[in-house]
């Protein structure tokens, strides 16, 4: 009991430095055995998210937890009169512990998957340490509750995924690893500018204290601008999209679908800066509909971009990595109505509540079916050494596997019920629809055209006579179709129960994002 207590009391670190730490001891267990390492890797991840899953049941009975590390206090005062803070303090709700479900379960898929799939590369043990530093960053910036703590795990993050988008060092990854680096850097330092302007005037860094004492200045209001453009160049939206495909094709397909997940983490970051750093001065101030607009926006330009981009395509990566385009700009349409009636309790009462769900519940189901869809199409460019969708024909003979995981990802991510993209699509086209019916008919046109899209490769890739050069084609090894089952089996229990997921875990993120007073009380009020 002792121990489950002290993982349950230590759990925000712990969900870190489990990967952490076993991130910098791959090598050493590299030495025993390939197997060993793999199997470590792995179990560093399941380990991560066993105990995310701990701490998840506390948040959900007891709310939001704070977890401070270091000093007892803000800081020390030197004898020069000088403050020095030396505390990090981990600010855990509903939103975070929903975050880093998706960046565990995902990355856990990843891992299994990455068994055979990299078997004929070396280097590994510098992939499989990457892959840890990868998942650090995004929990790091999905835990962290300070500025430049996050803005920290940004880099990792940005330098972890780079590498390995230009891993198989052959074709044009490293050109795709290098346009990946380039956006990363510059928009990181668009966010370091922007903590600059909020810590020249307010000397704090602590997003709780920050979002207490702004007071939506002219550089304020310039701060979060830029924030909100180096967050968006990350998730890859209109119009700052142009790197997202050319990493997503050239990038192993295990690593794509950490990509998603990365973009994600930054899509968090935007919402977590929108609503908790700058909301109750955006409500104050009256500006919540231009900025609720501005996420409208981008998010209708990266649905229709995206998806009239991925329909003349044929580079089967290429064509999942514009829909990944389209598909953010569901859970910036449904959050940015939220944001755009936050300020109008009665309109957040009718539809924005409820837009906010949509959004929110797209994100997990954004990762999982995209997750599968790219690691279906990693199997097919395993087996047959291209991604040329009209060099391909008659898989399905061969990879029956390969061919139920690439069709549920298809009609989850097309919307079609009852899988768990139409509900979470469903919840969208209601709510903007009273919101603005020209909105909610683009969004469903965009799915339509979605479906199509993957018609086209299923029929392209699947069916049809096999061709003389893929009939010695086999399944793809085990390790491979377990790691597609795993994000495959959360898309169906979230297609069975959709409501089960909305109530569990999806409305205590919306009610985290919204409770902007509770979580400035948290760290302010209790620290």
């Amino acid at each position: 009991m002792q121990f489950v207590e002290f993982i349950s009391t230590h759990a925000p670190i712990l969900i870190l430095a489990i990967p952490l730490i076993c991130a910098f001891l791959t090598p050493l267990v590299s030495r025993i055995s390939d197997k060993a390492r793999n199997i470590f890797v792995t179990c560093a991840i399941a380990l991560s998210l066993a105990t995310a899953v701990l701490l998840a049941l506390d948040i959900y009975a007891n709310g939001a937890r704070t977890y401070v590390f270091g000093a007892t206090s803000p800081g020390i005062v030197l004898p020069s009169g000088m403050n020095l803070p030396i505390r990090i303090m981990y600010e855990v709700d509903g939103m975070s512990i929903f975050m880093v479900f998706i960046s565990l379960i995902v990355a856990l898929g990843a891992s299994i998957y990455s068994w055979a799939a990299t078997d004929k590369y070396t280097g590994k043990d510098r992939y499989y340490t990457l892959l840890l530093l990868m998942v650090v960053g995004m929990l790091g910036m999905e835990l962290t509750g300070d500025i430049f703590n996050m803005f920290v795990f940004f880099e990792i993050l940005s330098i972890s995924s780079s590498a390995l988008t230009a891993y198989y060092i052959e074709g044009d990854s490293a050109e795709g690893g290098l346009k990946y680096m380039l956006l990363s850097a510059i928009g990181g330092l668009f966010v370091l500018i922007a903590i600059t302007l909020l810590y020249s005037q307010y000397n704090v860094l602590n997003m709780a204290a920050l979002a207490s004492s702004i007071q939506y200045t002219t550089l304020d209001i310039v701060a979060l601008g830029i924030l909100m453009t180096g967050f968006v160049m990350k998730c890859g939206a209109v119009p700052l999209h142009m790197v997202t495909p050319d990493a997503y094709t050239v990038s192993p397909a295990n690593i794509t679908a950490m990509l998603v997940t990365a973009s994600q983490a930054c899509l968090y970051a935007l919402f977590r800066v929108s609503f908790t750093l700058f909301g109750k001065s955006i409500i104050e101030n009256m500006t919540y509909g231009t900025v609720g607009i501005i996420l409208i926006v981008i998010g209708v330009l990266s649905m229709f971009v995206g998806v009239t981009m991925a329909l003349p395509q044929h580079d089967v990566k290429r064509l999942m990595a514009y829909h990944a385009v389209s598909q953010t700009g569901y859970m910036l349409l449904g959050v940015g109505v939220g944001l755009a009636v936050m300020g109008d309790s009665s309109q957040m009462d009718a539809f924005g509540y409820k837009a906010m769900e949509g959004g929110i519940f797209h994100i997990i189901n954004h990762a999982m079916y995209k997750g599968l869809l790219f690691l279906t199409a990693g199997a097919m460019l395993y087996m047959t050494g291209t991604r040329d969708l009209n060099k391909m024909g008659g898989l399905g003979h061969k990879m029956p596997w390969t061919a139920g995981f690439f069709i549920i990802g298809a009609l989850a991510i097309s919307g079609v019920p009852p899988m768990n993209g139409f509900a979470s699509k469903l919840l969208i086209y209601e709510s903007v629809y009273q919101f603005s019916p020209l909105l909610s008919i683009i969004a469903m046109v965009v799915s339509i055209l979605t479906l199509a899209s993957f018609v086209k490769v299923f029929h392209s890739a699947f069916m049809g006579p096999q061709l003389s050069d893929y009939r010695n084609a086999k399944e793809v090894p085990k390790s491979m179709i377990v790691g597609m089952c795993v994000l495959a089996a959360v898309i169906v229990v979230f297609s069975l129960f959709p409501d089960w997921a909305v109530k569990t875990i999806v409305d205590p993120a919306v009610d985290a994002l919204l409770n902007n007073a509770g979580y400035v009380h948290n760290v302010v009020g209790g620290a």
